[in-house]
């Protein structure tokens, strides 16, 4: 046994210089530029970053992110230029101290691994759990009138559940919420019957309630059945959020404005969320499987917030791909002059269908994106 021992150790000796030789790091995905396109969306005015990164024998991956400084961008070459892009989860810890390019990049070197493997991301991620993902219309208009427009709008461009702001919170005194939780009330039951039978609702308190008024509305609208509660409060709290969640069976769900997965796994221990919504423009695809992995553990399901453009968009759906415990996926809001921009930019990939949106098959983030568009809609500084 011992001479096997030593024999196979001179054979695995003798291999791994010619190993070292003929490998080829990143498989010829090196990173030679990262080029930066800041776009403004028509009429809705959003505002995102389109990454352009380019590789070894002109491969290009797209990624985008909210937006980087004249400073970012370069401190984010320096890092990543000359790097193989299958380093992504690597490159991700080196891009900690900045995280809207960490966004940007690692979707943009997972768009490269998977089209160097001829493959969807998600399957460079390990493979699909779904076929399809759940989409989420986000509902604007101050009026209950306006949103019922809006919603029927939405149902009728396939749209099966739809977030539904809360009034105005201006107009009344925190904790002295009794005409306020009528108003509520009052929205989710026009909401509601506008929604019919398939319909489902989120209502989002975009963390503007005192924790007393979210704790009243929570336990209010459990005769409406919503999908969750949004953001009822801020989250600096934890005890005062775990009493809400205590007090209601209605579900809450958490995430905007966290960047730190611990206070992701914080909200899971103490019992506050029924669900994770990591924000993907400050959480990379990479970090975003990791708060989801955390989740499943507790049992709780994942919805990951976007407010950015198309290949944002196409990213969520390979992660939504990737996730056992995904959900539900947010899609941001866009009609008219700005749909037409995010379709030329990166085709139909928010088309909904009966209520749920079809995962790109292409390679990569499965997405062609038009580079002209990147130049018709760039911002000037």
């Amino acid at each position: 046994m011992a001479n096997l021992t030593i024999a196979r150790r001179a054979r695995l000796t003798a291999l791994a210089p010619a190993a070292m030789q003929t490998a080829s790091p990143g498989g010829g995905l090196t990173v030679t530029s990262i080029d930066a396109y800041p776009l403004r969306e028509p009429g809705t005015g959003r505002r995102y970053t389109v990454l352009r990164v380019k590789a070894q024998g002109g491969a290009t991956g797209f990624g985008e992110c909210s937006g980087l400084t004249a400073a970012q961008l370069d401190q984010t070459r320096g890092i990543v230029v000359g790097q193989p892009a299958t380093a992504y989860e690597v490159l991700e810890r080196r891009l900690a101290g900045t995280p809207t390019a960490q966004c940007g990049v690692v979707m943009a070197l997972l768009d490269l691994c998977g089209k160097a493997a001829k493959a969807p991301v998600y399957q460079v991620l390990g493979g699909p759990t779904r076929f399809k993902a759940r989409a989420l219309a986000t509902l604007t208009g101050g009026t209950n009138r306006e949103l019922a427009e809006r919603l029927a709008e939405a149902r009728a461009g396939g749209y099966q559940a739809f977030s539904v702001p809360l009034p105005s919170i201006k107009t009344f005194s925190p904790n002295h919420g009794k005409d306020f939780i009528t108003a509520v009330e009052e929205r989710m039951a026009a909401l509601r019957e506008a929604a019919g039978d398939t319909g489902d609702l989120v209502l989002d308190g975009a963390g503007g309630m005192t924790t007393g008024d979210a704790s009243a509305v929570a336990a209010a609208v459990e005769r409406f059945h919503p999908l969750w509660l949004n953001e009822p409060c801020a989250v600096a709290n934890l005890g005062a959020v775990r009493k809400i969640a205590q007090e209601s069976v209605t579900p809450l769900g958490f995430g905007a404005g966290i960047a730190d997965a611990a206070m992701f796994q914080n909200l899971l221990r103490e019992e506050c969320a029924d669900l994770l919504r990591p924000d993907l423009s400050l959480m990379s695809i990479a970090r975003a499987r990791r708060v989801a992995a955390m989740a499943e553990t507790y049992y709780v399901a994942v919805a990951p917030r976007l407010d950015g453009g198309p290949i944002a968009t196409a990213a969520a759906l390979q992660l939504a791909a990737a996730l056992p415990n995904f959900f539900i996926q947010e899609v941001p809001a866009a009609s008219g002059e700005a749909r037409a921009m995010r379709n030329a930019l990166a085709g139909a990939i928010e088309q909904v269908t009966g209520g749920f949106l079809a995962l790109p098959t292409g390679p990569g983030l499965g997405v062609r994106v038009d580079e002209s568009v990147l130049t018709k809609y760039r911002e000037s500084a």
